[in-house]
């Protein structure tokens, strides 16, 4: 190994941190008022009681493909390539791509979004002035990431614990301010205990529930810089359950210092609206201070996931090759400018949408769930057909209920979403196949298998319902 690869490996802390720097971010800040314009705290606990059970599966499928197929690096696009075929494998990558992508947009919105209570120039996080500083921001960080993958790790780990310590702080003053006369007025949701309504409720809180767990794959993507395998099983389970207990405790003790009324109504972060209730002023001031430490590193572990996925692929031809280029420091350059580049694309159309943060945040959760349900049925292929499994091995069975369940929690999910989410993904995944073609090209391929054809003809199908859609205003961003 050469001594500037040796020196980019990550310790099982680093990957842990990278974890939970992917998941805890924008979207824990903003659960006060995302559930309370959705649901009650039953609502909310049914939620958490379903997203967390099928994201742990997933976890746990993710440590055990890690274990199985160890030669598959980037899992979350290796998997559906090793399991579906190139395509299907292609599709994954760029879908969890722009997925990144999107979650960097709603980092770069709410950063200004939270500037916006105290400089009004910033508005919503969409005003030109905010839009002219975000991007600068999205190049300063590009320059960063230049100078190393192991620095930028390292950056990522600090900004970790700078962010979970004030959402401790948070839920310890929370449970000590909590009322539960307030509490039990927001058990259900509504005046009268409706056990469907409930069920509604809770059907529209699961594509928050997604946004707030992406980046469990976090450690997984990153598996050619683990210094032991091994490491990558453990550091998914490991900061995925902190980060559950940290955002049930963030969403439930909400609910029993303001009403729900009161919650749907806080500006984004709401986290800092119900601190400023309990403590005064300081108190949202304090948590709009962390908020911004928590998505500059929340922003910076997408930065870098995104560019990985597309290296990853691009090295196992799958991708154009421009894609695999590195530098002197092992950073993925061709991926990294692409990546910013559609970041950039990406915040511009954010000035003509009406609510951006809240579009980016569900098409995040789109476009990451269907890589989400290709790893989880490649963990029910290879315990359905004993591949990598010695024969009576009981683990088999095991690994085959874990998987089936991911299985049909990913699937769930992404027909909670509704079919406006799919449209407006596949308006996505159409155009990302040119990498796909030009990829075929260069190594003078054949470009699609006769049921991969079949695939590509209904994402275009589906694209350009979707812009059908946009165009008659029956679908709206």
């Amino acid at each position: 190994m050469a001594a500037n690869e040796a020196d980019q490996k990550l310790s099982r802390n680093a990957l842990i941190a990278l974890v939970i720097g992917s998941m805890v971010g924008s979207g824990i800040f903003a659960l006060p008022a995302q559930f309370g314009r959705t649901t009650g705290a039953l609502g909310a606990i049914i939620a958490w009681v379903i997203a967390g059970t099928g994201m742990l599966t997933l976890a746990f499928v993710f440590q055990s493909l890690s274990r199985r197929k160890p030669e598959l690096d980037a899992g979350i696009y290796a998997y559906a390539k090793d399991g579906f075929g190139d395509y299907i494998g292609f599709a994954s990558a760029v879908g969890y791509w722009i997925g990144c992508c999107l979650a960097d947009v709603a980092c770069l919105i709410l950063i200004k979004a939270t500037l916006g209570q105290f400089f009004p120039v910033f508005g919503d996080g969409t005003t030109p002035t905010a839009i002219a500083s975000a991007s600068l921001l999205l190049w300063s960080v590009h320059v960063l990431v230049l100078r190393g993958i192991k620095g930028a790790a390292a950056l990522n780990t600090a900004t970790t614990f700078a962010k979970i310590i004030p959402i401790v702080l948070f839920i310890i003053v929370a449970a000590i301010a909590l009322n539960g006369e307030v509490f039990s007025g927001n058990f259900w949701g509504a005046e009268r205990p409706d056990a469907r309504d409930v069920l509604s409720q809770v059907r529209g809180t699961m594509l928050l529930t997604v946004f707030v767990f992406v980046g469990i794959e976090g450690a997984s993507v990153y598996s050619r810089y683990a210094r032991t395998r091994a490491d990558i099983g453990i550091a998914t389970v490991t900061g995925f359950l902190t980060v559950l207990c940290l955002l049930v405790l963030v969403t439930l003790l909400s609910y029993g210092i303001l009403p729900r009324s009161g919650l749907a109504d806080l500006p984004t972060p709401s986290m800092a609206g119900v601190m400023e209730a309990m403590v005064g002023r300081w108190g949202g001031v304090f948590i709009s201070i962390a908020l911004l430490i928590s998505i500059l590193g929340n922003y910076l572990s997408w930065s870098l996931l995104a560019a990985e996925i597309l290296h990853s692929a691009a090295n196992q031809r799958t991708m154009p090759a421009f894609l695999a280029r590195e530098n002197a420091h092992k950073v993925p350059v061709g991926a990294l400018w692409l990546t910013n580049c559609v970041i950039q694309a990406f915040l511009l159309v954010s000035w003509f949408a009406e609510y951006a943060f809240t579009l980016a945040l569900k098409m995040t959760s789109a476009m990451t769930l269907i890589p989400y349900f290709l790893v989880a049925a490649y963990g029910l292929k290879l315990a359905s057909t004993g591949a990598t499994y010695d024969a009576g091995e009981r683990a088999r069975t095991t690994d085959g209920i874990v998987a089936a369940v991911a299985t049909l929690y990913a699937a769930g999910m992404i027909y909670a979403g509704g079919p406006k989410f799919l449209l407006l993904s596949a308006i996505l995944y159409a155009p990302g196949t040119l990498l796909f073609l030009i990829a075929k090209r260069e190594r003078k391929e054949r470009l699609f298998r006769p049921v991969e054809s079949v695939l590509f003809a209904a994402i275009a199908i589906a694209a350009g319902a979707g812009i059908y859609g946009l165009a008659v205003g029956a679908i709206s961003i």
